[in-house]
């Protein structure tokens, strides 16, 4: 589905609903100033685009409804913003238009402690969630590594680092409360339901899990929340090769191991995080590991097989039993990992890649992809959620030299298609936004892209929400 968009238009309808938006919204939450449109402007990702025309600051859904309704009916584009923590420009309003805020729809997490389920509101982040339920003994495990808006994370179907234990916002997300481009408001699995399964009609709330904001706004979550584990560990395991260190990952996987978290760091990331969080990491290829468990023993026992197997793989060394300072300091690391490489280079912004491959092709494809940036002299990190074959390059790039952003567009064509080739994706959380759209088709196949379609035009048949995000053109 194609609506071609005038940016006159666009830029007339606003103007003359300025004054009902204000009616809506009140006249404080209506920002049209310069300094605050640009704010909005942009999220993590390196894309560089227009500010909207006009900044909205709803506070609970009824506003998000009367607004989203208004929109509809004059054909003003919409695009929805969390925390503007996103990697692939999914939050940029490329047609000018209206960013709708959602920072502003507040109100406490929601726990139904004995159902181990939590509601949040847009306003709320992961960091926020885990310090409001944690008196509970409960928490919420999806962690991307940024603190982003939960809601947000729903809509981008996040990850991160604790996913091979307690899966992805997939996994984790029950109902939602999604506002439709006409100002329909929908319950995906009813108001107020919860079950921990259900077969029941379709699967909607999946469908919005990932949507980037195509087919409607989120205004409220119901996730899963977890037992906090009694015990935790962690492991540092350094190896002479790429290579290596994957393939310790594949084992341990073979051999069903329940570690929590197991991510990979080459040794050009070891170098920038050392620099970056005052860390004195041998510079190697790296795992960082963690372990969850009901009882010292337990912990320690996953310690001991991982350890066999990484030695089986030659590693360098195996430091365990971290106390939890040390665990938290490691953790704060590879959270920081993406600034810590953008910091190896003055005024650069970050072109980050995020494919993720069958396991039994992970150690070949990021070894290949260390080679590729090896042999055409790219600046480049590889860290990644390895325990799920999924792992990201980061590219510290001066965005304005074109040149320069050719080579490196270049790389990541060659990445996606090496993961494609490998019966992978060509986004493992960070979502399609921009910068995907283009491969979807050769991923996904001419039908499932059209069907695709069917579902927005149904949706969203004016085609207000995100325009020019996710959907590849037909």
């Amino acid at each position: 589905m194609k609506r071609v968009f005038s940016t006159q238009a666009i830029q007339t309808a606003i103007e003359k609903s300025l004054p009902e938006f204000q009616k809506i919204v009140g006249n404080a939450a209506v920002r049209t100033q310069e300094t605050i449109r640009r704010q909005f402007a942009r999220d993590e990702s390196h894309f560089i685009g227009p500010p909207p025309a006009v900044v909205l600051e709803p506070t609970n859904v009824e506003q998000v409804s009367q607004l989203l309704k208004l929109c509809n009916d004059r054909g003003i584009p919409v695009v929805p913003f969390g925390t503007g923590t996103g990697l692939e420009g999914g939050s940029m309003s490329i047609l000018g238009g209206v960013c709708l805020s959602t920072q502003q729809i507040t109100g406490e997490p929601v726990l139904r402690e004995q159902d181990f389920v939590c509601s949040v509101k847009p306003s709320t982040t992961r960091i926020a969630l885990n310090d409001a339920i944690k008196h509970s003994g409960l928490f919420f495990p999806v962690d991307p590594g940024a603190d982003a808006s939960v809601c947000g994370m729903v809509a981008t179907s996040a990850s991160g680092t604790n996913a091979i234990r307690y899966g992805t916002m997939k996994e984790n997300v029950l109902n939602l409360e999604v506002v439709l481009a006409d100002g329909t408001v929908l319950d995906t699995k009813g108001k107020g339901r919860c079950p921990r399964k259900s077969s029941a009609g379709f699967n909607f709330t999946e469908l919005f899990v990932g949507s980037e904001g195509t087919l409607g706004v989120i205004t409220e979550a119901t996730l899963r929340v977890h037992p906090r584990p009694q015990f935790l560990s962690a492991a540092v395991c350094s190896f002479s090769s790429v290579h290596q260190a994957a393939s310790t990952v594949v084992e341990v996987l073979q051999w069903s191991i329940p570690v929590a978290r197991i991510e990979f760091l080459d040794s050009t990331q070891i170098k920038a995080s050392n620099a970056y969080s005052s860390l004195t990491l041998r510079e190697a290829p790296t795992l960082f590991i963690e372990f969850h468990g009901s009882s010292e023993k337990e912990v320690a026992d996953q310690t001991e097989a991982v350890k066999d197997i990484c030695q089986s793989h030659e590693a360098l060394d195996f430091d365990s039993g971290a106390s939890p300072e040390k665990m938290a300091l490691l953790w704060k690391a590879r959270h920081n990992a993406y600034y810590a490489a953008l910091a190896m280079r003055t005024g650069a912004r970050g072109f980050t890649t995020d494919v993720c491959v069958p396991i039994s092709k992970l150690a070949d494809v990021i070894s290949e992809t260390r080679a590729d940036l090896d042999e055409h002299q790219i600046l480049g990190t590889v860290v990644g959620h390895v325990g799920d074959g999924n792992f990201h390059v980061i590219l510290p790039t001066i965005e304005e030299d074109k040149s320069e952003h050719r080579k490196i567009q270049a790389f990541s064509d060659r990445l996606v298609r090496r993961a494609l080739a490998a019966d992978g994706t060509c986004t493992g959380e960070h979502g399609v936004g921009l910068g995907k759209r283009k491969y979807l088709r050769e991923e996904l196949g001419e039908n499932t892209v059209r069907l695709m379609h069917t579902v927005k035009k149904a949706l969203d048949p004016m085609n207000i929400m995100n325009p020019g995000k996710l959907l590849p053109e037909l």
